[in-house]
């Protein structure tokens, strides 16, 4: 997904069959854990689960297609002999089209392993 591209859950015609939407949201969201360069996209297409629209569908199939493309990169959990405790956070203020709501997140890494992911609308 573009980073200046906005969804909204306004814009658009409702996908012929949510319960696929929904699926496949559930399906990228374990997907998450070894392939955590698409978290963002994920969390943001997530927002729209209880009204999916085209332009909702059309994301997770780049998505889809992004996954397929890059098959082979992945995430490898090891030990780490050294425990260091490392966070980031970010946001995005009122970017969102619909109510001018602003996004949140931030994740925690114990040594190299992805402990703690969450963000809020």
């Amino acid at each position: 997904m573009v980073n200046s591209e906005k969804l909204s859950g306004l814009i658009g015609d409702p996908v012929p069959d949510p319960h696929l939407y929904r699926s496949l949201i559930g399906a990228l969201q374990y997907a998450v854990i070894t392939r955590p360069e698409i978290a963002y996209v994920v969390n943001k297409v997530s927002q729209f689960m209880h009204n999916p629209l085209e332009p909702h569908f059309k994301v997770v199939k780049k998505i889809l297609r992004y996954l397929k493309g890059t098959i082979d990169h992945e995430l490898r959990l090891k030990t780490c002999s050294k425990l260091v405790l490392t966070g980031f956070c970010d946001a995005d203020w009122a970017s969102d089209p619909d109510d001018r709501r602003s996004t949140s997140g931030f994740c925690i890494f114990l040594g190299s392993n992805l402990v703690l992911w969450s963000s809020k609308k």
